[in-house]
């Protein structure tokens, strides 16, 4: 993997802009601090980019944008917020996959660091220590989009997503529902999907409630488990964590000879465009996906112009869209 500026900082024990200030002479740096990060860049054979060196200190007009996966419906829309509002404000978009791992999230902010970046816009499925530790050593503003920050350490924007995982118990308890299902992710995986599912807890009893672990939440992942579970298990609701697993849920049932909804009704989350294309169409807890990118932008566009922020933490509104699956 390329080295970054992060991982020399990592290596020297000191921050980005320490190394950038030792690379390009811009202040004076203690000849111990200094020595630190010259052995670092050699132990490391650390080449820095030249470009971005001359850039220093100038704003760039440019946003990276950190997000697990390019392909998914789900951040493609967040994506296209993000963008019109950068547009609007004359600003460019970097846009990076990580693939939701830790290391190469670390990596990419080290490379928006280096790319001058003036502000970072970050999506995962989980945020950890290191992930914090690199937004501290960047020293650049950064807002969080559709990622929780359970300590409210970075700016972010987000739905409520215990709510928003009781509002679903509640809708198929009140059609009926006895034995319900929550189909989600390895727990851990996603701090969003476990929000969601301690909201399902607190509504649907114990004895009542089933938890469906589908590994990575992959289509091709859930579709056998789902089939097995709905075969020997009597279930006849499902909460989604996503409309991937909605789309899984509804088709499990199905293999298994089941009818959706007589047999199981099926709510999911997000509101992309599968919760149309299957049949029956999915009812679901649709998160404003646009909006999550719009709203990020604009948060990161007033920390960059040092406009009045009313607030860090930035809930928006989701909602029940019934379709035909309930």
């Amino acid at each position: 993997m390329t080295v970054t500026i992060y991982d020399v900082a990592r290596e020297a024990k000191v921050s980005m802009a320490t190394v950038s200030r030792v690379l390009n002479g811009t202040a004076v740096v203690k000849d111990d601090t200094k020595r630190r990060v010259l052995d670092a860049i050699a132990h490391l054979r650390y080449r820095p980019n030249a470009v971005a060196r001359g850039l220093a200190s100038k704003k760039t007009k440019t946003i990276g944008v950190i997000v697990p996966d390019v392909s998914a419906a789900f951040v493609a829309e967040v994506v296209r917020g993000i963008e019109d509002i950068a547009t609007m404000y004359n600003y460019h978009i970097i846009l990076t996959n990580s693939d939701a791992q830790t290391d190469r999230e670390v990596a990419l902010i080290g490379t928006m660091w280096e790319k001058q970046v003036d502000g970072i816009v970050f999506m995962t499925h989980r945020l950890n220590k290191s992930q914090i530790n690199a937004f501290e050593q960047a020293q650049i503003p950064v807002v969080l989009c559709a990622t929780e920050d359970e300590e409210r350490r970075v700016p972010s924007v987000n739905i409520d997503n215990r709510r928003a995982g009781k509002d679903a118990a509640e809708y198929l308890m009140k059609r009926g529902c006895q034995k319900i299902a929550f189909v989600t992710t390895e727990e851990g995986l996603s701090v969003l999907s476990d929000r969601r599912g301690k909201g399902v807890a607190a509504v649907v009893p114990p004895d009542s409630l089933i938890r469906i672990d589908t590994g990575n939440g992959r289509y091709e992942t859930a579709l056998p488990i789902l089939q097995d579970f709905i075969a020997t298990r009597k279930i006849d609701g499902m909460i989604a964590a996503s409309d991937e697993l909605g789309l899984a849920s509804i088709h499990a049932a199905q293999d298994v000879g089941k009818n959706t909804p007589q047999d199981v009704k099926v709510i999911a989350f997000d509101n992309t465009r599968l919760a149309t294309m299957v049949r029956p169409e999915m009812t679901v807890i649709a998160q404003p996906m646009y909006d999550f990118g719009a709203v990020s932008m604009r948060l990161l566009t007033k920390l960059l112009l040092e406009e009045p922020v009313d607030n860090y933490t930035v809930i928006l509104d989701h909602n029940v869209v019934e379709r035909s699956s309930t």
